[in-house]
C-alpha cells in the first residue's frame, strides 16, 4: 500500500500524479531478483510515465488485454484457474514468462470462484458455474433496482446497496433485506429495537455466508497477491493496474436498473437518472482512489460500457453519459491518479467531446476498441495518451504475418510522435500463442523512436 505524505491535501495534482509514480517505481516491499530486473522494473514504469505525458519513451510500450488465455496455454480450464490457486500459478508464471510484455498480465483479474458461490452470486454466471468450465464470464442483466427505487437510492447509497441490492445479487444474503438502516442507531432507546433483525436465524445465517466468503477472499488476494508479487520481482514487470472504477451512467445501466429499463427512464424520468449519477459520482471518484491507493499504482481502470456509438446517441451521449463522466475523471486526476479509459465499441461519433478542452492534458489514457485509431489520433494528440487496437479476432484467426501487418501501421500512422500504447482492442479468453508473439515482435521492430 503506498504511504501517503503528511501533507498529501496540500500537494497539487501534478506533484501527486509525481508523488504516486515515483511510489510505484520506488516498488516498496519487493525483493527482486537482481539489479538488472530492477532496472529493467524502473524503466518500464518510466516508459509508461513518459507515454501517460505525451513525451517519446525509448519504445512503444506492450500492454494488451488478457483475460482467461493463459489457462488455455498452460492446458487447464477457466473453472480450475478460479477455484485451485496452485494451477493459477502454474498457469499465469508459465504465460508471463513464455510473452515477453511489458506489464504483469496479473491472476488478480481471474475472480475467486469460492467466494462467488458461497455468495450464491446472481449477477454473473462465471465457469462451471453457468458457462462451460473452459469459457469466461457472463453477466445476467436484470431489473435488480425498481423503476420506484430512484429515491432509496438518492437519499442513501451505501443503505439502499445493503439492504435492497445486495439481498438480490447474492442469493446468501437475501435475508439482509429485514435489516433496518444503521443511521437508526442514534439514541440508547433505538438500539435494541433495531438490532433484534440481526438476531433473526436466517439473517445470522446470511452473516454467517459473508463471513465465509471474505475468508475466502483473503485466501485468494494472499495467493494472487504471492503469485503475482513473485512474477515481478523475477521478471521485472509491473502491474498495470492500481484501481478500478466506473462511468455514473454505467453503475445505472450495468448494476442496477439494467439496459432496457434504463433506455426507458431516460425518456420517463430523466431528473431521476441525473439525481443518481450525481450520487455515484463522488463514489466511483472515492472507490479509484482507493484502488490506486492500497495497490500503489496510480492507473485507475474505467470499463465504458453503454457509451457507445451503437448504444444511444450522441445528444444522449452529451446529455447522460459524458458530464458525470467527466466528474470522475477530473476527480481522479486531482488525486495524482491517472484513468484509464477502455472505450468499448466504436467511439467515432465521441472523438471530439472526449477531446475536452477541461480535462488537463497529459492525465488520461484511452484504450480503444473499434474505434479507428487514426482519427483517435487526430482528435487525441497532445490532450492524451491513446492505446489499442488489435483485434481478438486477429488474434485467433489472423497469421503472424497479418498481425506484424496491423502493428507495423500502428506503429507508422498512430504511434509515430509518441502517446501511444500497444494493446489488444478487447480481453483477450482465446489466442493463437503465434499471433502474440508476433505482436510482441512488431512493436519492438516498429515502435522504437
Amino acid at each position: 500500500m503506498m504511504n501517503l505524505t503528511d501533507n498529501w491535501n496540500e500537494l497539487t495534482p501534478d506533484e501527486k500524479f509525481e508523488a504516486r509514480f515515483e511510489s510505484l517505481k520506488a516498488a516498496e516491499g519487493v525483493e527482486f531478483v537482481n539489479e538488472e530486473i530492477e532496472e529493467k522494473y524502473k524503466a518500464t514504469v518510466q516508459r509508461l510515465k513518459d507515454v501517460i505525458e505525451l513525451k517519446q519513451p525509448d519504445r512503444v510500450p506492450i500492454a494488451p488485454n488478457i483475460g482467461f488465455y493463459p489457462a488455455e496455454y498452460a492446458g487447464i480450464t477457466a473453472e480450475e484457474a478460479m477455484y485451485d490457486y496452485d494451477k493459477l500459478g502454474m498457469a499465469w508464471e508459465e504465460f508471463n514468462q513464455d510473452f515477453d510484455f511489458d506489464f504483469l498480465v496479473s491472476t488478480a483479474m481471474i475472480g475467486p470462484g469460492p467466494v462467488f458461490e458461497t455468495l450464491d452470486y446472481q449477477l454473473y454466471r462465471w465457469p462451471g458455474h453457468g458457462t462451460e468450465p473452459d469459457t469466461s464470464y457472463q453477466c445476467v442483466e436484470d431489473e435488480y433496482m425498481k423503476a420506484d427505487e430512484y429515491d432509496a437510492l438518492i437519499a442513501d447509497p451505501s443503505g439502499f446497496w445493503m439492504r435492497n441490492y445486495l439481498p438480490r445479487i447474492f442469493g446468501s444474503l437475501a435475508p439482509w433485506s429485514q435489516l433496518g438502516p444503521f443511521t437508526d442507531l442514534v439514541e440508547l432507546p433505538f438500539v435494541g429495537p433495531s438490532m433484534f433483525p440481526v438476531g433473526l436465524p436466517d439473517v445470522q445465517e446470511a452473516f454467517e455466508k459473508y463471513l465465509e466468503a471474505g475468508r475466502e477472499a483473503l485466501e485468494w488476494i494472499q495467493a494472487t497477491g504471492e503469485i503475482d508479487g513473485k512474477t515481478t520481482a523475477t521478471q521485472g514487470v509491473p502491474g498495470f493496474l492500481g484501481g478500478v472504477t466506473k462511468a455514473p451512467f454505467d453503475v445505472l445501466s450495468d448494476t442496477l436498473r439494467g439496459t432496457q429499463p434504463l433506455m426507458i427512464d431516460m425518456f420517463r424520468r430523466p431528473e431521476k437518472i441525473h439525481e443518481a449519477m450525481e450520487q455515484i459520482v463522488p463514489i466511483m471518484i472515492e472507490t479509484g482512489i482507493r484502488g490506486a491507493t492500497a495497490n500503489n499504482n496510480p492507473m485507475v481502470f474505467i470499463p465504458l460500457h453503454k457509451g457507445a456509438d451503437s448504444f444511444m446517441s450522441r445528444e444522449q451521449f452529451q446529455e447522460f453519459y459524458w458530464p458525470t463522466l467527466k466528474q470522475v475523471i477530473l476527480g481522479l486526476v486531482e488525486e495524482g491518479c491517472v484513468p484509464f479509459l477502455f472505450v468499448e465499441g466504436a467511439y467515432n461519433k465521441r472523438l471530439d467531446l472526449i477531446a475536452d478542452p477541461e480535462l488537463p492534458e497529459g492525465r488520461t489514457y484511452w484504450l480503444f476498441d473499434k474505434t479507428d485509431m487514426v482519427e483517435a489520433k487526430k482528435h487525441l494528440s497532445g490532450k492524451a495518451a491513446i492505446g489499442g487496437n488489435v483485434s481478438a479476432s486477429l488474434i485467433k484467426t489472423g497469421t503472424p504475418k497479418e498481425v506484424k501487418d496491423y502493428v507495423k501501421d500502428l506503429m507508422e500512422n498512430v504511434a509515430d510522435d509518441g502517446g501511444f500504447i500497444l494493446s489488444t482492442g478487447v480481453v483477450v479468453d482465446d489466442a493463437e500463442p503465434e499471433n502474440l508473439k508476433a505482436m510482441i515482435e512488431a512493436a519492438k521492430e516498429y515502435g522504437v523512436y
